[in-house]
């Protein structure tokens, strides 16, 4: 393999790891097999074994003493936990963003962002799901750009990858959920008045107001955990969540 091969091999092997544990084709605490693995991604172990340890850093895999990997299993404390973790890092950011001031620029594009989602979520009955994922992955990321720091901005990507924290980590499977969509609405009211905020240089209500935020996802893991078997293999990540 040459030297400029290696990075795709491995961005491969993470990402079809990843997407194999997500999307439950390993049970919790199941060993992965490494030869095996390797030949279902069609990749060679070196690259296999990089993806792992990144997954370890992430939490989806777990390490034991003689270096084997199993895939990781989670309570519902243990995901309270990452929601509330990454509700703390986006205040801070929020906060930030409100004590510094904001480049025109990004609020502008932030404000041209909550329009699409307003129309996106205009009508209860008929959200436009496709289109909210997203845009609303663009609101949050904005939000951490906003504070203009890097160290604050890979906090919070750390974070998104924690299982089931990210912004957009039950948004996946849940269009068929309708007291799932009835909470979209409320979440958009949320994104709006955190915005204000900022402009307004308000850096205790942006930073409270984030932080509630992300607790809406608390509400949301409830109502995936609630519908049973038919979302826990079309939200990423839930057949993971012990006594769902």
């Amino acid at each position: 393999m040459s030297t400029t091969d290696r990075p795709s091999q491995y961005e491969k092997a993470l990402r079809g790891l990843r997407t194999l544990i997500l999307n439950g084709q390993f049970e919790a605490n199941t060993r992965l097999a490494e030869t095996a693995l390797a030949e279902r991604l069609g990749i060679s172990r070196t690259p296999l074994r990089q993806a792992m340890d990144r997954l370890v850093e992430e939490g989806l895999l777990e390490r034991a003493e003689t270096g084997r990997c199993s895939v990781a299993s989670f309570t519902m404390d243990d995901i309270i936990d990452a929601v509330e973790l990454r509700g703390v890092i986006e205040g801070t950011a929020a906060r930030l963003a409100a004590e510094r001031g904001v480049e025109p620029a990004l609020i502008e594009e932030c404000r041209e962002v909550l329009a699409k989602l307003d129309r996106a979520t205009a009508h209860a009955g008929a959200i436009d799901f496709r289109a909210y994922v997203p845009l609303n992955l663009r609101f949050h990321a904005l939000i951490a750009e906003m504070c203009a720091s890097r160290i604050v901005q890979r906090e919070i990507e750390r974070a998104n990858r924690l299982p089931l924290a990210s912004p957009s980590a039950f948004l996946q499977g849940q269009e068929v959920a309708q007291d799932f969509l009835d909470t979209l609405p409320r979440a958009q009211e949320q994104h709006r008045s955190l915005l204000d905020a900022i402009v307004a240089r308000e850096g205790a209500r942006a930073e409270a107001l984030a932080r509630e935020h992300a607790r809406l996802a608390r509400h949301n893991l409830a109502l995936a955990l609630e519908a049973g078997p038919r979302l826990a293999d079309r939200v990423p990540g839930l057949q993971l969540v012990s006594n769902h």
